[in-house]
């Protein structure tokens, strides 16, 4: 399926967040769309797809003229979005929303139960997912219900498939078998729509490229023709330097030491320490337990065994509020149910993790509240209106910003962040690397969760490798590459 949008133009209210776009798509490609958060990428997919009517331009499929009227009629035709948002319903099981509307019948209109989890067990073995097709949504993580989504779009015989972001939430060996599974579907003739932040994957996978910048159209080029550096600077009109500044402070005393930590069902046996001013990387495989350790230590997850001393005192943390008392933050992996209210404005969402710096005498205070406000708007670089912009109409990367600065002016002692830079483009990345540098210069203790390797090797002084819910070795980042942490995630040991 060829697919060409020119001269799109879109805006919201007096927000004109595309301006003269266009895309070209041609039979059979992975094509790459890149651009920073809020260049409006999703925006022109959501186009495409029926969710928004564009103000002007046109769409030719196959040199036809379209106007999808919805999603669903998008889908009819062959073109399928899987958007970067979980889209599932929590409380049902992965089987049901595999089928969700595609229900398979039999006599007078009764699903035919067997048929179904046939079909759904052979799709899920496809992708490689080893989730039993029973499993309630909400007792998976992110990543899997991020391949569930996959799995959903691969129920329907599409032409082409819109991914925004699919390895967000996936670890490398489930980003392996994702590239195998849109490689055979390329072989078959489905065109792919790219769109991922993740520079190394789109040089792998891709055939083509294009860059929006500020809601425009900038260039497409072949892959083969270009290199990252081009690609950076036709994204933010400027070159970026190097891509994990360099961090050089002192590393200094013990804050948070644990031990034997353990819970009933996700990790056993859990004993690590931090310093002031250092950087302590986690990685290991979806389901290896990373998250519900970080939990565990906020107070969210109840442990069975164990001991957490921070700052050489033996603390009591039953509950995130215990945490934060005892100068934990923490910035979890999924920003749109656990890290913000999305229908509330950036003002409310800084200003309710920081009551005591805003306030007089448990009085809020409009000056001091909106003097923080406008310092985080203005240092984390945040894309919006104001302070009352609407942090749900924000980008993905924005919202990540949002969130940083709720947390950061807490000023932690010791900070969690479990994949910081998810869905955020190359530009953010490197501020959110730089405030990180910033809080370790500053004696905070950072532990980050990521699933991107470079990332991990690149930002951290020590990684922390968990595999089925053990800690499978500590080591050095001087002294690590990517083989030697895939070796402790899938396991084994180093010799």
């Amino acid at each position: 399926m060829n697919i060409e949008m020119k001269g799109i133009d879109k805006s919201f209210g007096t927000n004109q967040v595309l301006k003269d776009a266009g895309f070209f798509l041609k039979d059979g490609e992975i094509h790459a769309l890149m651009g920073e958060n809020g260049a409006g990428k999703s925006t022109l997919m959501k186009i495409l797809t029926g969710v928004y009517t564009r103000d002007a331009g046109t769409v030719l499929v196959d040199g036809q003229e379209v106007v999808y009227k919805s999603p669903q009629e998008a889908e009819k035709a062959g073109i399928v979005f899987i958007y970067q948002e979980i889209n599932s319903l929590f409380d049902l099981t992965v089987e049901e929303n595999l089928f969700m509307g595609k229900e398979i019948t039999k006599g007078f209109g009764i699903c035919d139960k067997k048929a179904m989890r046939a079909k759904a067990q052979e799709v899920m073995d496809k992708m490689g997912v080893h989730i039993p097709v029973d499993a309630v949504m909400s007792e998976l993580s992110v990543g899997q219900q991020q391949m569930v989504e996959i799995c959903k779009a691969l129920m329907v015989d599409a032409k082409v498939l819109i991914m925004d972001e699919p390895t967000a939430a996936l670890t490398q060996s489930e980003t392996e078998v994702l590239f195998e599974v849109i490689n055979s579907l390329r072989a078959k003739g489905v065109s792919i729509v790219y769109i991922s932040h993740r520079m190394e994957e789109i040089f792998e996978l891709c055939d083509r490229i294009t860059i929006l910048r500020d809601g425009q159209y900038i260039d497409t080029k072949y892959i083969k023709d270009i290199t990252m550096d081009d690609v950076v600077q036709m994204m933010i009109g400027r070159e970026i330097g190097e891509r994990y500044p360099k961090r050089d402070c002192e590393i200094g005393m013990e804050v948070l030491r644990v031990e034997g930590l353990s819970h009933e069902k996700y990790f056993k046996d859990v004993s690590f320490t931090v310093h002031a001013g250092e950087v302590l990387g986690v990685s290991g495989l979806m389901g290896a337990g990373r998250t519900e350790i970080m939990q565990a230590i906020f107070g969210v997850l109840p442990t069975t065994a164990g001991k957490i001393w921070i700052d050489g005192i033996k603390a009591t943390i039953r509950n995130p509020q215990e945490a934060i008392k005892a100068g934990i933050g923490f910035i979890t992996e999924d920003r749109k149910t656990e890290g913000l209210l999305l229908e509330k404005s950036i003002a409310e969402n800084i200003e309710i993790a920081n009551l005591g710096k805003v306030s007089n005498k448990s009085v809020l205070s409009k000056k001091k509240a909106l003097d923080l406000v406008k310092r985080g708007i203005e240092e984390f670089h945040i894309r919006c209106f104001g302070p009352q912009h609407e942090c749900g109409n924000l980008s993905g990367g924005n919202q990540q910003k949002v969130v940083l600065a709720k947390w950061i002016y807490t000023d932690p002692k010791i900070l969690i962040l479990d994949e910081p830079t998810r869905g955020v483009d190359i530009g953010a990345k490197k501020e959110i690397y730089s405030v990180i540098n910033d809080l370790a210069a500053n004696g905070v203790a950072v532990i980050m969760v990521s699933s991107e390797l470079p990332e991990v090797l690149g930002m951290s002084d020590r990684i922390m490798v968990v595999h089925e819910g053990h800690v499978t070795g500590i080591i050095d980042a001087a002294e690590a590459d990517q083989a030697k942490v895939m070796t402790l995630a899938t396991g084994g040991s180093l010799s």
